[in-house]
């Protein structure tokens, strides 16, 4: 099977409006930046985002949230994005916030194959509010139920042809997971080698999750907000 795609507007051929997808990366780090600007340029709508934030106002999510294309957030933090917080006041946006941690165990249940779980975080808040509770060695646990996708899109720092990934630190987080629970999984890598190249003990993704991969150009990285010191 020939995963290698040329790129990211090839990758994203199948997707459609109304459809789910995740979107790795924590912060701006180590988000797909080509895949997103592909999104943007699809013309894509009703889409429903999983991902732990929703960008900046002009980059990442936050271009997709700008020309609204994005009918509903699953999200654990969004507060670097004024657009965002517009639409969501003026009910124009859909938005389900998530405690961070739950957010990603109800990822990794879905990659997982488990469709629910008992966690503590959130009983007796408004992230409760219509949910299955239950008592678990004295202490009240809500029914979470797995996250999955139609499609899931992640970015790592290598891959092999194969779709095997590796992620570089912060970048790791919320990619691994989601990689494993999108029904197609597309991956945008810094650097594309082939097949047998990669160590397989630093391999955090094996390939068998990922259907789709090609390698990204044109990095800008970005920083949320820099601090420093005088």
């Amino acid at each position: 099977m020939n995963k290698v795609v040329k790129n990211a507007n090839e990758a994203i051929e199948g997707m459609q409006s109304g459809q789910t997808f995740m979107l790795g990366g924590f912060g701006l780090c180590g988000i797909p930046e080509n895949t997103i600007k592909a999104l943007v340029a699809s013309g894509l709508t009703n889409l429903t985002c999983i991902s732990n934030n929703a960008g900046v106002d002009d980059f990442g999510l936050g271009l997709l949230l700008r020309k609204h294309q994005i009918k509903k957030m699953i999200s654990s933090y969004v507060g670097e994005n004024k657009e965002f917080e517009r639409q969501l006041l003026s009910g124009e946006l859909e938005v389900d916030l998530i405690p961070q941690g739950t957010l990603a165990e109800r990822l990794r249940a879905g990659g997982a194959g488990i469709p629910a779980f008992y966690v503590p975080a959130g009983y007796g808040t408004e992230v409760g509010e219509g949910k299955e509770s239950r008592e678990f060695n004295g202490k009240m646990h809500l029914l979470e139920f797995a996250l999955t996708a139609d499609f899931a899109v992640v970015k790592a720092w290598k891959g092999d042809t194969m779709g095997n990934l590796v992620y570089r630190e912060t970048a790791n987080n919320f990619n691994q997971a989601m990689a494993m629970a999108g029904k197609i999984t597309i991956a945008e890598v810094e650097i594309l080698v082939p097949a047998g190249e990669l160590n397989p003990n630093e391999v955090h993704t094996p390939g068998i999750f990922v259907q789709r991969i090609f390698q990204g150009v044109d990095y800008e990285k970005r920083i949320e907000f820099e601090t420093v010191t005088e």
